[in-house]
């Protein structure tokens, strides 16, 4: 632990100036946290230790309640804010959209990255369809939608999204909030609006310990509000996680019916709970470059398209902290973080000190 609470002082300390860069939408001047080593690394910074080779089911039960949270997760979150103002680990304007973080679970950082930059990555990615380098479904919404469905992960074949997912301003913003060095790990590029239905990230990308993802929506035009703009509900970041096992969905029903069942079982759930707790929600009308950050519990989804003919052009980013176990709660699976199930060490072997176990010969 004296080693996770060191990086996170000694981030503080390289993000001084980063916030003010936020509001500016500049990135010069903004320290860019170390790459990750190559190879996959399975080092937990966890209160309680676990041994990944012997996790068998790679589901939330099948961990136990650990920590640490992330540091403005953590019950006295406003003193340690306070603290590291009082000794310039953090700025004054850092230290406001901290505490803001902390009682809504998002941040809007108008004008974050320049028209440049959008408009190269986002004309990037269209040369890419054009060339038939990506080929995006429809995934028509209505008779006269007139635009392609979204693409998951272009940053792999567009040089241009994936500088764009390790600008300096999203990396050390999410590095910020997670209190522990931000890994990038996936994109969704989309047109249009989703009409997703409200959910937690943390089904989808889930961490050990709990939390340690961040989230990023980067508009790459203006939006409209009758596009069907991104929703989100502030404080829900606080309410309990809910995982599959929580809505009765096992690994086989899900291996059997998909998403289905999550339609039938995880989305019904979400909404009794943000009519249970009477959150209200926010929608992000945002102006080309914009930014909206958010934790990894916040409850959100895509509002309802008004008018089929407006385009809602977007990138979706998401961000894992270095020393947290990565994985997929719904399929079981472990994240391309860390690479496939295959390569994860023997049961046993999690630990260098500890030697690999010999095969058994039946």
């Amino acid at each position: 632990m004296t080693q996770g609470l060191s990086r996170v002082s000694s981030l503080g300390r390289s993000l001084t100036m980063a916030a003010r860069n936020l509001a500016l939408g500049r990135d010069d001047a903004l320290p860019v946290p170390p790459e990750p080593e190559a190879g996959p690394s399975y080092a937990v910074d966890a209160d309680v230790p676990v041994e990944i080779g012997c996790i068998k089911v790679f589901r939330a039960e099948s961990f136990p309640e650990s920590g640490p949270s992330p540091w403005l997760d953590q019950p006295d979150a406003p003193a340690i804010i306070d603290r590291r103002v009082a000794r310039r680990e953090i700025t004054p304007k850092q230290a406001e959209i901290c505490r803001f973080w902390v009682e809504n679970g998002y941040y809007v950082a108008r004008g974050a990255i320049d028209p440049d930059t959008i408009d190269e990555a986002w004309g990037a990615y269209e040369a890419a369809i054009a060339r038939g380098d990506l080929t995006l479904a429809p995934e028509k919404a209505a008779e006269d939608d007139p635009h392609p469905g979204r693409y998951l992960n272009p940053h792999l074949k567009v040089e241009e999204l994936d500088r764009l997912l390790r600008h300096p301003v999203l990396v050390n913003f999410s590095s910020m909030v997670l209190g522990r060095p931000a890994i990038p790990f996936q994109t969704i590029a989309s047109h249009k609006g989703s009409q997703q239905s409200e959910h937690s990230d943390s089904i989808h990308m889930t961490t050990y310990p709990l939390g340690y993802l961040a989230a990023c929506w980067v508009a790459m035009e203006d939006i409209h509000a009758d596009s069907g703009p991104l929703v989100y509900y502030p404080g829900t970041h606080r309410l309990p996680y809910l995982f599959s096992h929580d809505v009765g969905i096992s690994t086989d029903e899900f291996r059997e019916r998909g998403y289905t069942a999550y339609r039938e079982r995880y989305e019904p759930a979400i909404k009794r709970e943000i009519a249970d707790h009477g959150a209200a929600p926010h929608h992000f009308i945002a102006r080309k470059g914009d930014v909206l950050f958010w934790h990894a519990n916040l409850l959100h989804g895509g509002s309802a398209r008004a008018d089929m003919r407006h385009s809602r052009k977007a990138l979706v980013h998401h961000y894992f902290a270095e020393g947290c176990v990565c994985y997929h709660d719904l399929s079981a699976s472990t994240s391309a973080v860390h690479g496939p199930v295959e390569s994860l060490p023997t049961c046993g072997a999690s630990s260098p000190d500890i030697a690999v176990r010999d095969k058994v010969v039946a």
